[in-house]
């Protein structure tokens, strides 16, 4: 993959670094044809194939000088590396391949299209033997990505932070994770909604990490104020450094009313052929009920628009407008970059933190609008770069203690601590309460060690902010609550087992071993308890 130097005289006064989070909570299902596989078959098609395709076609362009920062989350990389649902990917691909062909008259463009994407998928896993990962690793050796991790199942840290031991766990599970499939450690981590509190970053320090990501006013409101705002990264007194969304570089594409995505030509998301299949075809194919299948052939047509007015989706429209909003991306992101470069007596940098699947998932033409930036890039003027690269170039960072914050609606944790879900919230700390004071114990014999190994797994997954989000976003809610349910209720047989052995089968516990079967190398010993630290002298 070449990675050499731009090939273009236009100068450049600064950089972009686009950051990327892949993240499903874990979906992994006895059965196949569930809902939540439906999720994770979903975003692998219309996201992270898409996604690995245009960076692998940029890298090998001379002229290209591809550069992202990802995060990869730990229950993603589980799904990941998967075989079971490796080999239910091309027998779901085939269910809809046979949907498709139901498609209505005067959809013929956009059904051609989506077949296209369908039976390109279908080929690409096959090269690869449906493992994805080894693929993300090239990319890094080759420095197109900079991958990242996060909490080992994205669970909401802030209000974890009643028992340290929970957000040491969630963290060093993430790290090993990390190094276990992608055979390297990461150095970075998005923070689970961007979300910090006050000493986060010394536990991040102490868990091997070294930079993260905050929304702009993380950075903001630190003490003292960062002198360049959002335009550089500072560091912490522990050795943390932190860099701050730019709002500026992220509307345009994160928006579906006032950026790209909203526009007539693209895809529109909402309305799917599996709303408007009989049920009884549905039923044919093991698809128990109406619900998104991932056949979309219409387009937004326009903002007023009713569902049922949306018109035929056209991909030479669509593909025509991504490479004029990428041409407009850019030339914002250069004039901005431009203007800083005036004020700053540092090299200025632009953070644009996005969703992954917001690329290829929410936004169909997501994909091709990166392709688009990375072969306009140079032209334009606009350097990318990512987190790590910008680290290394060993230039000093302010000191500065970042303030409490989140990403997303207000801003802070409100949107994770409310009448929807905070019920749960007591739940947690008591069962960390008691993990931390059984392990601090002393683990004691090997059959301890299991359990107390699943119970950790158990409590991670109860602790998901997936499950959270979907309370307070009023969807699927049961599905949520159960799962919550479930993990906290098998956390405490296992717990209850430790000392008491006869309380569980061994029937019982090889099917929560098999259902809930990820983070081999978890260790029980990560909710050890932390000493207090000493008295300030």
């Amino acid at each position: 993959m070449a990675t050499g130097a731009l090939a273009t005289d236009t100068p450049t006064h600064g950089d972009l670094a686009l950051v990327l989070h892949a993240h499903l909570p874990y979906v992994h299902s006895s059965e196949p044809g569930s809902l939540e596989e439906d999720w994770y078959f979903q975003a692998v098609l219309e996201c992270y194939l898409p996604l690995l395709e245009v960076l692998e076609a940029a890298a090998a362009d001379p002229l290209q000088q591809p550069r992202i920062s990802m995060g990869l989350s730990p229950t993603l990389l589980s799904l990941l590396s998967s075989r079971t649902l490796s080999e239910r990917f091309l027998p779901w691909l085939a269910v809809r391949q046979e949907l498709l062909l139901q498609a209505p008259a005067g959809f013929e463009a956009a059904a051609a299209d989506l077949a296209q994407q369908l039976s390109s998928a279908a080929a690409a896993w096959q090269r690869c033997g449906g493992n994805l990962l080894p693929r993300f690793q090239r990319l890094q050796q080759a420095g197109v990505l900079d991958l990242l991790t996060c909490a080992a199942t994205h669970g909401y840290l802030p209000l974890l932070r009643d028992s340290p031991e929970a957000v040491r766990a969630q963290l060093l599970t993430a790290v090993r994770e990390h190094q276990r499939l992608l055979g390297v450690r990461p150095q970075g981590i998005w923070l689970p909604e961007c979300a910090y509190y006050e000493g986060l970053d010394r536990l991040l320090v102490a868990c091997g990490l070294r930079y993260a990501i905050l929304d702009a006013h993380g950075l903001l409101h630190g003490q003292p104020r960062p002198r360049y705002g959002v335009y550089a990264p500072i560091c912490t007194p522990a050795g943390m450094a932190f860099f701050a969304r730019d709002s500026e570089s992220t509307l345009p594409v994160w928006s579906a009313r006032d950026g790209y995505p909203g526009d007539a030509s693209y895809r529109e998301f909402h309305r799917d052929l599996g709303w408007d299949l009989p049920a009884g075809e549905l039923e044919q194919r093991g698809i128990d009920c109406p619900r998104p299948l991932g056949l979309k052939l219409h387009r937004v047509s326009g903002r007023q628009c009713g569902l049922d007015q949306k018109q035929p989706y056209e991909p030479e429209t669509a593909q025509a407008r991504v490479r004029r909003d990428a041409g407009h991306y850019l030339q914002g992101r250069a004039e901005h970059l431009q203007q800083l470069h005036t004020a700053m007596q540092r090299r200025p940098l632009l953070v644009a933190p996005f969703d992954a699947e917001l690329f290829g998932h929410w936004w169909y033409e997501g994909p091709r609008f990166l392709a688009e930036l990375f072969r306009q890039a140079p032209a334009q003027g606009v350097q990318l770069t990512t987190l790590r690269d910008t680290l290394c170039r060993g230039e000093s960072l302010q000191l500065c203690q970042p303030s409490p914050s989140s990403w997303g609606q207000g801003g802070y944790h409100n949107y994770w601590l409310n009448d929807s879900n905070a019920w749960v919230i007591p739940q947690w700390n008591r069962a960390s309460r008691a993990m931390v004071a059984r392990v601090s114990r002393g683990v004691g014999s090997e059959r301890a060690r299991e359990l107390l190994n699943q119970a950790g797994r158990e409590l991670l997954l109860a602790q998901s902010s997936d499950w959270s989000f979907i309370l307070r976003a009023g969807t699927t809610t049961e599905l949520a609550r159960e799962r919550i349910e479930r993990h906290l209720g098998r956390f405490w047989q296992l717990l209850e087992a430790v000392d008491n052995p006869a309380q569980i089968s061994d029937a019982w516990l090889a099917a929560v071993q098999a259902e809930d079967n990820l983070f081999p190398w978890i260790n029980a010993a990560d909710w050890a308890q932390i000493p207090a630290a000493a008295p300030a002298s």
